[in-house]
């Protein structure tokens, strides 16, 4: 220092230290953002508690505050927690505490609350000192053994009070209830799952330790979210369990419904992803109608009540629902994305986990409780059994002991003598018989396994003379006269026995892994016995590609399409197996003006092609296809599983086991004639936007197409009533992208309304024209021409039969359905038509009435 600063106060620091700036703030950020990452933001992954979570639930649990209690105010229960454990802001301990009580937020809930505490509107709870709470069932078992020194302690921030640096929890909390924070430089999102199937994923891997992840993830589906909705695709979810980060796509559970007398259109929402705000999102609709970003609703309104969440989106006339629900998906939180990041503290320092890696840390933490247990029972057992060698040994010479207490002068004294004397004692001799079980070695009987001292004598013999311990002789001066009793000696033996049997069982778990795997089986069991549950989130799998089909069980299922595009698949398995002569079973459940006329019995690994009227093809597996909880629901319209342009339909579907398979064809017609055969294989590498399948000319269109091979016929028959038949092998195979080659020479103005393909020459064609004549003609009736030629009649046509609309193949017992151009729908058995030539006009299938028929097609709606 200078003179100058001599007036200045004495400095206080003998010692200065000189730093840099950066240095000093590079350490200090770094000590804060490690307390952070530690002590506030990330979950641990043996209980998957943050520290602030894990105190409230300790300090309801100091409290008496359990389940099977009386509820307490939240101010109390946050009280304790500031004044014990937790030095911050009372209100993030309160939220904390609220989030554990809100069914929308965890799937299990640890906090049973009584009072408002918000809701999925995003509404504030009340405040503490109006809401009560008490530990749920499920947080109590959190608890279990905790005061068995299962888990360390540590002492508070005071050093006033000890708190426990892990609860020892007897399920998966990580997983079933997920943990979200932000620390600094990291940040973790971990999604709820179901408990019962994250059990089912922990049982597995104790049974097989090696177990892969698509084991795993046969029992674990996906996440399951406390306010259910829609997992739309599995690929994300499968890469987050790999990896530990991925996205799931969720989605709201949504309904195209028909309301009122008007049977106005409207979307009911009755499920929105996790962590969507409600009011805030019919908020945002209603902006995007007044901007006229989104067109199409006439009303929006809220009918939540207690009962269920019901939001109303009801359409105008003029719109396509399906059209605008993809837009509200997209433009909208009705579709969420849910960034997974599964970060965790692993021996106190962050690591990404994947799923499998998860459940072995939470294994490996209920082994280490199950041991520590152990120990302590082990502990407690061999203080008792020694406590009821020194009560056998004063049961026995009860009046001398009796005497020489009453001779001393202390306490002390009389614990001395106790001490010094040697007592002979039978009934402890038949009690050391009992350790007779070879965990206890004979070094340990030699001294007595508790403590007691057996006198060696001289040769082989022993002594019956036995010395006490300090604590056995503390015992003998606290014990009760009513002990005394000849009765009380029996029971002394007795207990002596039994915990024999405890500690023999005890050292056998300590000494085997295998039994401490089936303690931890049966205990998870247990949980999930008492607690599981049904999942609430669905998984569509068809919202993305999945890559490993082992994660799909191959079972045989029914595909059913309808007139008006739904579809639906279900196993096999629901449909019953019916003796000859009975009803059937519906396959779906469908409106009035609709019906089935497509139904495939594949298995769920087989192949779906969808070829449309432009003639691109397009694929889905069968397990992608949309599966409904009843067996009777509609299904889902097919436009909205794939990628179609405004001017594409779907034209027919086919499915297969094996798009490699030897002499297989699809072979395709179009409306003028063309006909195309190329080798199924070709369309073997599927796209998700679709492939050409044959080249179309301007003003052209597939009407049908069908999978062959080389001894099938192919049948083509116009609208003016000429039909060719002609054998698949007569047609060259050609490319996938080419043109076609003529099938049938057309008249002007005539065009190609059916395709049939057959084997068999018994069965027999139903013809039918606008007017309502109909015939069925054997296929044998048709001889085989050339390729391209005019063909033969195949129906006698006049004034009063009109153009031919439709040929189908028909069996007997087969059901038609006639569709008019005014949507009227005509059903009757094929059987009803006789067979005749080719050269008749038919019958009349129809009375006359002022409406043409447009369309045939055969019903399949049910399964015998």
């Amino acid at each position: 220092m200078t003179d100058q600063n001599s007036d200045m106060p004495e400095i206080f620091a003998k010692e200065i230290i000189h730093t840099s700036i950066e240095d000093k703030m590079r350490t200090s950020y770094l000590d804060y953002a490690m307390s952070v990452i530690v002590s506030r933001a990330l979950p641990d992954v043996r209980d998957g508690l943050k520290p602030v979570h894990r105190r409230i639930l300790y300090a309801m649990r100091q409290a008496g505050n359990d389940y099977n209690k009386p509820y307490k105010k939240s101010a109390r229960i946050v009280g304790d927690v500031l004044g014990k454990f937790h030095p911050h802001s009372q209100e993030a301990v309160y939220d904390a505490l609220v989030r554990m009580a809100q069914p929308f937020s965890l799937r299990c809930l640890l906090v049973d609350g009584q009072g408002n505490f918000g809701s999925v509107d995003g509404d504030d709870p009340a405040a503490m000192r109006y809401t009560e709470v008490r530990m749920s069932r499920l947080a109590h078992t959190m608890m279990t053994d905790i005061d068995k020194d299962t888990v360390d302690m540590m002492p508070n921030y005071d050093d006033s009070e000890h708190e426990p640096t892990v609860l020892p929890p007897c399920f998966p909390n990580l997983l079933v209830n997920g943990s979200s924070g932000i620390a600094v430089g990291m940040a973790t999102n971990i999604p709820a799952h179901n408990l019962t199937e994250t059990i089912n994923a922990c049982l597995l891997v104790l049974k097989k330790p090696d177990a892969k992840l698509s084991a795993v993830m046969r029992k674990i589906k996906g996440p399951d979210f406390p306010t259910a909705g829609i997992i739309y695709g599995l690929q994300g979810v499968r890469e987050a369990y790999e990896t530990g980060k991925g996205r799931v796509v969720m989605r709201a559970r949504t309904e195209i419904v028909e309301l009122g007398k008007n049977k106005r259109n409207a979307i009911i929402v009755t499920e929105l992803p996790y962590a969507v705000n409600k009011s805030h999102l019919v908020e945002y609709i209603a902006d995007l109608v007044r901007d006229k970003k989104l067109e199409g609703i006439s009303d929006l309104r809220d009918e939540s009540d207690r009962t269920g969440m019901r939001i109303v989106i009801e359409l105008r006339r003029d719109s396509q629902p399906y059209v605008l629900q993809n837009n509200l998906f997209k433009m909208t939180e009705l579709q969420k994305n849910f960034s997974v990041n599964m970060v965790a503290l692993v021996n106190g320092t962050p690591r990404v986990l994947n799923l499998v890696q998860m459940l072995n840390y939470f294994i490996e933490h209920r082994r280490e409780i199950v041991y520590r247990r152990s120990l302590f029972d082990l502990e407690r057992a061999r203080e008792k059994a020694h406590n009821l060698e020194g009560l056998a040994v004063a049961i026995s010479n009860i009046e001398e002991i009796v005497e020489t207490i009453k001779n001393a002068p202390t306490p002390s004294d009389a614990k001395n003598i106790l001490l010094a004397q040697h007592w002979q004692c039978a009934t402890v001799v038949k009690m050391l018989a009992t350790l007779n079980d070879p965990l206890l070695t004979r070094p340990q009987r030699e001294i007595g396994v508790w403590g007691l001292q057996i006198e060696s004598g001289k040769g082989k013999k022993k002594s019956t003379h036995y010395r006490l311990s300090d604590r056995q002789a503390q015992s003998i001066l606290d014990m009760r006269l009513a002990r005394l009793t000849a009765l009380e000696r029996d029971k002394i033996v007795n207990d002596y026995t039994a915990t024999i049997k405890i500690i023999v069982d005890l050292l056998d778990i300590l000494d085997k892994p295998e039994r401490v795997t089936e303690i931890i089986t049966e205990e998870l069991t247990e949980i999930k016995t008492n607690f599981g549950d049904k999942r609430r989130t669905e998984i569509d799998e068809v919202g993305a590609d999945i890559d490993n089909e082992d994660l799909i069980e191959q079972v045989e299922m029914v595909v059913t399409i309808s007139h008006a595009g739904y579809i639906k698949a279900r196993p096999l398995s629901d449909y019953r197996t019916q003796q000859r002569g009975g009803v059937g079973k519906t396959a779906s459940g469908v409106r009035e003006e609709d019906f089935i006329t497509q139904l495939h019995t594949a298995n769920s690994h087989d192949t779906m092609l969808f070829i449309t009227s432009r003639g691109r093809i397009y694929w889905l597996k069968i397990y992608q296809l949309p599966q409904f909880n009843s067996r009777a629901s509609r299904g889902r319209p097919i436009v909205n599983l794939l990628p179609l342009t405004e001017t594409e339909k779907i034209q027919t579907v086919l499915s297969t086991s094996d798009l490699n398979q030897d002499n297989a064809y699809i072979v395709m017609t179009t409306r003028n004639g063309i006909v195309k055969k190329t080798r199924l294989s070709a369309f073997s590498k599927p796209r998700s936007k679709g492939i050409i399948a044959i080249n179309i000319d301007d003003g052209d269109q597939l009407i049908d197409a069908g999978i062959a091979s080389d001894d099938d016929s192919i049948m083509l028959f116009t609208d003016g009533g000429k039909a060719v038949r002609f054998k698949s092998s007569a047609l060259r195979v050609l490319s996938r992208t080419a043109r076609g080659v003529k099938g049938i020479t057309l008249r002007n103005g005539q065009e190609v309304v059916s395709m049939v393909l057959t084997s068999n020459d018994k069965h027999s064609v139903l013809t039918v024209t606008e007017k309502g004549k109909g015939k069925r003609s054997l296929i044998e009736n048709y001889p085989i021409r050339g390729r391209g030629t005019q063909g033969v009649v195949n129906i006698s046509r006049s004034k009063s039969s009109g153009k031919i609309i439709g040929c189908i193949l028909v069996d007997k017992g087969d059901e038609i359905m006639l569709i008019t151009n005014k949507g009227r729908l005509i059903r009757f058995k094929a059987n009803s038509v006789r067979v005749t030539s080719r050269a008749t006009q038919g019958v009349t299938i129809i009375k006359k009435v002022r409406e043409t028929l447009v369309s045939v097609a055969r019903v399949k709606e049910k399964l015998i």
